[in-house]
């Protein structure tokens, strides 16, 4: 993965996506321990922070003006995080992001395709079939959230079939880069 490109200034760029329950937050976790461990600097920006169950995907203009444009620059980004603790997203905490060496961007839609380009690598992470992730969601979110999680998983469906078709997957369907489409070893 450090051998590919930075693509966004000097950042690179890693998206892990994938559906809801896929495991694409525990897989951001690992990636970004394990490099910070070996020294880099690292910052970890989850689409959670920014998606409601009304506004899936619309959000990303928030991000990038706050955050991916001003990293392209070298410059420190900034966004509002949402706060869900009382299960109804409200502005939250201001989060400051000065420009690390790599960027990973984790959650649903973050390897959209309008931004691919500037992606050094992007991580699909499937996980298991949709009513085993629709379980894992619910067991992280609580069962008051069951009927939102399934909208929520049918709107997944018709994005990714549009956003990111099988086509554009390696055979293993877990690693891209947006380089060239040809697999990169993730450490």
């Amino acid at each position: 993965m450090l051998a590919a490109p930075p693509r966004l200034g000097r950042v690179r760029v890693v998206a892990v996506d994938g559906p809801s329950g896929a495991g694409k937050s525990t897989l951001a976790g690992l990636l970004v321990a394990e490099l910070r461990h070996r020294g880099h600097r690292v910052a970890l920006i989850s689409t959670d922070h920014f998606a409601t169950w009304d506004d899936p995907v619309s959000w990303w203009p928030r991000l990038a003006e706050g955050v991916l444009d001003p990293l392209g620059r070298g410059e420190t980004g900034a966004y509002r995080k949402l706060d869900w603790t009382t299960g109804v997203p409200e502005p939250g905490e201001l989060v400051s992001v000065a420009p690390p060496e790599v960027l990973v961007l984790e959650g649903v839609s973050s390897g959209r395709r309008s931004f691919r380009a500037s992606l050094s690598v992007l991580c699909w992470v499937p996980g298991p079939a949709e009513p085993a992730r629709l379980e894992r969601a619910v067991q992280r979110d609580g069962e008051a959230s069951r009927e939102r999680l399934h909208e929520w998983q049918t709107f997944e469906r018709g994005w990714f079939a549009v956003d990111l078709p099988a086509t554009d997957l390696t055979p293993n369907g877990l690693v891209l880069s947006a380089q060239n489409g040809h697999e990169i070893d993730v450490p």
